[in-house]
């Protein structure tokens, strides 16, 4: 019997210029103890009906039409009152970035504490064990420490498994998870699957699981819903949906996923969307003839990495003994050659994340050395550096916080090429027009501001700007994960394209290893802020060195075998 009914539920937006329709006569069910995948492009419609059951429609969001059945209530969405009671206690919610669900100003056991405490009589200490014990449960790591910690001293991964503590805090009755595995390496993330199919098996607890790794999907869920546009385009047991999909888009959709197996030259694409994309222009002007370059650099690798070191202080106290120090990197050293790709994987808080800030100068080493070319980072004039800037390009992990809410996509764009280059507005304009329709948005998304985005579309909006400049060293911290396998397979050939044609260097971070065995040339493998191997892309997938890199490999999320 369906603990959860949908039927035929529509979601509006209201507008200026009309109202734009986000989901469409979607219909659907979650029973006790069964996990629902809802698989479908960025924008199809996943996260909102997510959003319409927790009654969290963004103003001026309404239900429309239809109904939504929880255990045998009908909700009202609209009624904020009883969706009050509902929210949190019988329904959570994972979302999709764990930053808007942490406030930065309170510590993580603060605010595990005071939701654990909302919704049980436990004294302080009591919720304080456990909310150690919730903290262990979803994998980290010295619990008893971490609990003191404020939300900006975890990597996002580890922000994301204290979101999903949070959620347990209550023993909700369903869950609806939105990418709650999105930031999360694969060790981490086979924890977390494990734990919510443990939940599931354990409570009869009801889940949503809202993806677009079709590896999560094969491995967890009980049934999935595909939507399109909005739509419920098909509708089945998981089994059959991987392995004899009826409807065109499930075919071309399945098709697209990277496959783990083995290496191909070139991302599938989804066929079925070609007629929705548009064609790929050819950029030029100053983007191509842009010679606001540094001296040029030799063959020699372009990017060297000395005895890198990089500490934080977790405690400050006036006498030295009493300070504590968390190590972050560690005696980290690597090349990477002009033209490379780069690939740097690890479970999250290995400090992949921060070797990123260290080469874009966003964080200063505490030893060791960068150069980039000749030139030693840190050391720099003024002119150079604001030319460094200019060819070193970061795409973050998390679109959402990396735009700015108030300009609009065109002048977020606009920016870093107005101040690194000397054209005009026209030229400008066209070539964020351009970039637009390179990423998948269209030149239309330019007047719109990132709140109207969906989070994969974001994504784009940032790999967009961090092309702008025409960067020769691009650094891509898990850049496809927010985006569905359409977009992505979009996104990592252009990459591929714009290496070949541009001589561009890489440096790819990335859990998804999948999409690391398509795009890398050479992997390095970090742990605790080591490094742990490096080795040839290929070769490490066949013969891996370390028991870490075969445990990497062996909780690595797989699609049934495919010819």
């Amino acid at each position: 019997m369906s603990f959860l009914s949908i039927s035929n539920l529509t979601v509006e937006y209201p507008g200026p210029l009309g109202t734009f329709t986000a989901v469409k006569n979607a219909s659907l069910t979650v029973a006790r103890g069964e996990i629902l995948g809802i698989v479908g492009e960025s924008g199809a419609g996943k996260s909102t009906i997510g959003n319409a059951i927790m009654g969290l429609l963004d103003h001026p969001g309404r239900v429309s039409g239809g109904e939504i059945i929880f255990d045998g209530e009908r909700l009202n969405p609209a009624d904020d009152r009883a969706m009050r009671g509902l929210r949190g206690k019988r329904i959570s919610m994972i979302f999709q970035d764990p930053m808007t669900s942490l406030n930065p100003l309170f510590t993580v056991g603060e605010q595990l504490i005071e939701t654990i405490r909302t919704h049980k009589r436990l004294s302080a200490d009591e919720a304080r064990k456990n909310a150690i014990e919730l903290l262990a449960s979803v994998g980290i790591a010295s619990p008893e420490e971490r609990i003191d910690h404020y939300p900006h001293q975890f990597s996002g991964g580890m922000r994301q498994r204290v979101v999903i503590a949070l959620v347990l805090c209550s023993d909700p009755d369903l869950i609806i998870a939105d990418e709650p595995t999105t930031a999360l390496d694969v060790s981490v993330q086979a924890q977390i699957l494990d734990l919510i199919k443990s939940l599931v098996a354990t409570r009869n607890v009801g889940v949503i699981l809202v993806t677009h790794d079709m590896g999560v999907i094969a491995e967890t869920t009980d049934r999935v819903v595909m939507m399109y546009k909005g739509e419920v385009v098909e509708t089945g047991e998981t089994a059959q949906i991987i392995h004899a999909p009826k409807q065109a888009y499930t075919k071309s959709l399945i098709s697209a996923v990277p496959r783990g197996d083995r290496r191909l030259d070139r991302f599938p694409g989804v066929s079925f969307l070609e007629a929705d994309r548009p064609a790929e222009p050819k950029l030029g002007g100053w983007w191509f003839d842009n010679t606001n370059q540094m001296p040029a650099i030799t063959d020699e690798p372009l990017v060297t990495v000395r005895n890198l070191g990089l500490r934080f202080t977790t405690r400050h106290a006036l006498l030295p003994s009493y300070r504590r120090y968390f190590n972050a990197v560690k005696d980290v050293s690597f090349q990477i050659r002009r033209g490379e790709v780069l690939g740097l994987v690890g479970e999250s808080g290995s400090g992949k994340s921060s070797i990123a800030k260290l080469l874009t100068q966003i964080y200063k080493p505490s030893s060791g050395e960068i150069r980039f070319g000749e030139h030693r980072l840190g050391t720099l004039t003024a002119r150079e550096q604001k030319l460094l800037r200019s060819q070193i390009q970061m795409i973050f992990q998390d679109p959402y916080s990396s735009l700015n809410p108030r300009m609009s996509v065109e002048r977020i764009i606009a920016e870093p090429i107005r101040h690194h280059a000397n054209a005009s507005g026209a030229e400008i304009a066209k070539l964020v027009h351009e970039l637009l329709e390179i990423v998948g948005l269209g030149a239309a998304a330019a007047k719109k501001f990132p709140h109207e985005f969906s989070g994969g579309q974001r994504q784009r909006i940032a790999i967009a700007r961090a092309l702008a400049t025409r960067p020769r060293f691009l650094i891509c911290d898990e850049p496809t994960s927010a985006l569905d396998v359409s977009i992505q397979a979009q996104i990592l050939n252009l990459l591929k394209d714009l290496r070949d044609a541009l001589d561009l260097t890489v440096l790819f971070i990335s859990h998804d290893l999948p999409v690391v065995r398509q795009m890398c040339d050479r992997i390095i493998v970090m742990r605790d802020g080591q490094i742990v191997e490096t080795s040839q892309a290929e070769h490490f997938f066949e013969s891996p060195q370390t028991d870490y890199s075969r445990d990497l490999l062996r909780l690595m999320p797989r699609m049934p075998s495919r010819t």
